[in-house]
């Protein structure tokens, strides 16, 4: 089942959000420091009988920050609500994990008419002892470093956050039985904490200082579900709650895919009213199927020309004017099924058949580098210890030193751009070299092979 990708802008910040299936609309909130891929599995398993409507919240994904300091859980919460009545919704049944579930707590809580139902996956109930344990020592800053020295820190931070609880407590009284060492499990969650950069931390604080929003006994609120499951860490807490309003309830699953089973059925037993859903129309993604590939192009702008970003960029790097695509593979487009092809006519089908799409009549592409490609663009598949992160980093910052950048010596010097050289850019250049993984030697060698220079 195919998910859908688009932009709307809510009072003046732009909103990033998924789209998948039909039915009542649900709403899904990401815990911290996720974005709605996060949801991408459950939304194809939902979206057989819900509208399933993810937002990055903001700051994460693609979604623009707060414009202010130090937001609160109220802040992430309005900003929930203001999507909900943006995007069309006038009644708002909803799920939220962990942070997502707070914000959605807090919202229900100040705006019962506003919702119809809410299922939240591990709401917490913290001891007064156990405050300390995720305060600042949780949050330490995240920005890039010149040598790439954040990305060791991220890698381990999300592998070990499986290990023990909190993530920064080797101990063996708080560890957890999901512990686990998947690259491909850590590589989602470092992605999304790339996107994010230091804000993560505004999520995280706005949640782990809300208080404990959940409606007194008595109520008048909509029903609820309060659901955990056997090794989520907030599990335990569903034995501390105070008495529930009616029509709520709280519940242990056993498994992961148990939690979101009995949650989709609470929520199709009180659907919200149908919606006309809204998006913004100047930048986006667009459905494109032309030879081998079939998904979603990220676009932006408009213009006679369409500009094309090289091997291994994205269109946000490019400096020219007008309308620009994420070629397949890259920056927030589709990936090709299977292997990335090496043949340009492959290639140029997608982006015939986008320019048409977008009303552009010429291509204008962005300077190969000069190398091989090989060497330029090495394998950078997620290991066991994020060395594929370091790696890239090196080569993006050498790359502004030397050309190409594997030919470290003075024949091959170019002259060096401070602007460039700095952490901020090179974190932009590493974020989507790593995006665009095989599709860069790919992209490299088609062009080639096509005499596209």
């Amino acid at each position: 089942m195919r998910i859908t990708r688009h932009y709307l802008t809510v009072k003046g910040r732009r909103v990033h959000y998924r789209r998948c299936g039909e039915g009542p609309p649900v709403l899904l909130v990401h815990q911290s420091p996720r974005s709605s891929r996060e949801y991408e599995a459950v939304m194809r398993q939902w979206g057989r009988q819900f509208t399933c409507l993810a937002p990055d919240s903001p700051g994460f994904g693609q979604s623009d920050p707060f414009s202010f300091r130090a937001p609160t859980t109220e802040d992430y919460a309005d900003a929930v609500l203001d999507f909900a009545k943006a995007v069309g919704l006038s009644g708002i049944a909803a799920y939220g994990f962990h942070s997502g579930g707070i914000f959605l707590m807090n919202a229900m809580r100040r705006h019962p008419e506003r919702f119809v139902a809410l299922a939240v996956g591990g709401y917490p109930c913290f001891r007064p002892e156990e405050l300390a344990d995720v305060g600042e020592a949780y949050l330490p800053s995240f920005k890039p470093m010149p040598y790439g020295e954040h990305l060791v820190w991220a890698w381990n931070r999300l592998l070990e956050q499986s290990w023990y609880f909190p993530w920064y407590m080797p101990d063996d009284r708080r560890r957890m039985s999901l512990a686990h060492a998947d690259p491909m499990a850590v590589q989602d969650m470092v992605m999304d904490l790339l996107a994010a950069g230091d804000a993560y931390r505004d999520g995280y604080r706005a949640a782990l200082t809300a208080v404990y929003d959940v409606p007194a006994a008595g109520s008048d609120v909509p029903p609820a579900l309060i659901a955990s499951y056997a090794g989520d860490p907030m599990t335990a807490h569903i034995a501390r709650f105070p008495p529930l309003p009616d029509g709520w309830e709280a519940a242990e699953q056993p498994t992961r895919d148990a939690h979101f089973a009995v949650c989709a059925d609470f929520l199709s037993h009180h659907p919200a009213p149908a919606a006309d859903l809204a998006e913004d129309r100047h930048r986006g993604f667009i459905a494109v199927q032309a030879g081998r590939f079939d998904g979603l192009i990220h676009w932006r702008g408009q213009g006679d020309v369409l500009h094309l970003h090289g091997p291994g960029c994205s269109l946000d790097l490019l400096s020219e004017d007008g309308v620009m695509i994420d070629l397949p593979g890259h920056g927030l487009s589709d990936p090709w099924p299977g292997e990335p092809p090496t043949d340009w006519a492959a290639w140029q089908v997608v982006i015939d058949a986008a320019a048409a799409h977008l009303g552009a009549k010429a291509v204008s592409h962005e300077a190969l580098p000069c190398g091989e490609a090989v060497l330029l663009f090495p394998d950078l598949t997620p290991d066991r210890y994020g060395h594929h992160l370091v790696t890239a980093w090196a080569n993006v910052r050498a790359s502004h030193v030397f050309a190409p950048h594997y030919a470290v010596n003075i024949a091959h010097a170019r002259p060096i751009d401070p602007a460039a050289m700095a952490p901020e850019r090179l974190a932009a250049e590493h974020l989507a070299l790593i995006r665009a993984g095989t599709a860069a030697q790919a992209l490299h060698l088609a062009r080639q092979a096509g005499g596209i220079a």
